[in-house]
């Protein structure tokens, strides 16, 4: 009876450990293969608006940078703003990180980015502390940027993770 007992027990976790695995790639297959919810898509637009009212405001800056999801970042980059030989200005955000801390790449990437955006719509492309100046860090910081460090600290997503409220 016992021997039983503990058989069905094996079988209900294995059974509960297999549907939650499927459930598990489930989520990332559909996550990789679509694109981004309608709600966090708003959110970055309403972000952008904000960006762009908050640089008009503070610097007098009337432009639309374009704000471009993608897949092909690598991993460890949360966004990148790029300077093209046309002096279009575009920033990259990395569609794969918005699965992890959506919240975190809205509040503080996009700022990050619009940062460098503004710089080198002002023509500073100073190398300083890799593109991370004072001056820089400032604008940032004008931009209501959560985080206007150089690189992302991993607690600033695992606390914002954690906050159940």
């Amino acid at each position: 009876m016992q021997t039983k007992r503990l058989i069905n027990i094996f079988l209900f976790i294995t059974t509960f450990c297999l549907l939650f695995l499927i459930y598990i790639w489930y989520s990332s297959y559909e996550f990789k293969h679509n694109p981004l919810s309608n709600d966090i898509k708003t959110k970055i637009k309403n972000k952008t608006i904000t960006l762009k009212n908050l640089a008009f405001y503070k610097y007098q800056i009337n432009h639309n940078f374009k704000i471009i999801i993608s897949n092909k970042l690598k991993n460890n980059q949360f966004g990148m703003t790029v300077y093209s030989k046309n002096k279009d200005i575009a920033i990259y955000l990395n569609k794969n990180r918005f699965k992890e801390n959506s919240n975190y790449m809205i509040d503080s990437v996009l700022p990050h980015e619009y940062a460098h955006a503004i710089m080198f719509y002002l023509g500073d492309f100073s190398k300083e502390n890799g593109s991370h100046s004072k001056k820089w860090q400032n604008i940032c910081k004008n931009l209501e940027g959560k985080s206007c460090n150089r690189f992302v600290k991993d607690n600033d997503i695992i606390i914002e993770k954690t906050n159940l409220f």
